[in-house]
């Protein structure tokens, strides 16, 4: 009887007593590895919700910028075109246009003659602050001896694939895929 007893407790060791404690432990490693996972989703909320915080604040200040769809470029021009109408001679130089993944970058320089600095000033910042996101480069300002003032400066315009119609004129995607 003594012995049946201690067979019988070995095999609820082996069979019940083990098997419970296996998936006890491989519980708890899931709970851990979930733990992480929510641990990680939980910030990735937190950061959205951050930058959604931003992007309320520039929308309300009025500095939030708006990128195009490819093929933005008469709204471009007709953009540089109306911050140039004030000033004595103005040009505008386009250069290639280029393409990473869904980004599409279109290169200008810009070279113009205002009655003064204060002019000048106030077209750079109507073409940094505009509606159409911009981003100014090399500015070279002179002052000439009549008082003018000539600006020649490059900049970018940037424009999205996304809702864009491909044309001939859409350089081929540099971007680097990783496979």
């Amino acid at each position: 009887m003594v012995l049946a007893l201690i067979l019988l407790a070995l095999v609820y060791y082996y069979f019940v007593d083990q098997n419970v404690r296996a998936a006890i432990a491989n519980s708890q490693s899931e709970e851990q590895s979930l733990q992480t996972q929510l641990n990680a989703v939980e910030a990735r909320i937190l950061h959205l919700k951050s930058l959604q915080t931003k992007m309320d604040e520039l929308e309300a200040s009025g500095q939030l910028t708006y990128m195009g769809s490819y093929n933005h470029s008469k709204a471009e021009v007709a953009f540089l075109n109306d911050i140039l109408a004030g000033t004595l001679q103005y040009s505008i130089d386009f250069a290639n246009v280029t393409r990473s993944g869904d980004q599409i970058r279109r290169s200008f320089t810009l070279q113009y003659t205002t009655a003064n600095y204060a002019e000048a000033q106030a077209i750079m910042k109507k073409l940094c602050n505009g509606s159409d996101r911009c981003l100014v480069g090399d500015v070279n300002c002179t002052i000439n001896d009549n008082g003018t003032v000539t600006m020649k400066q490059s900049a970018m315009f940037y424009e999205t694939m996304v809702g864009g119609t491909p044309d001939a004129g859409l350089p081929r995607d540099t971007a680097v895929v990783n496979r």
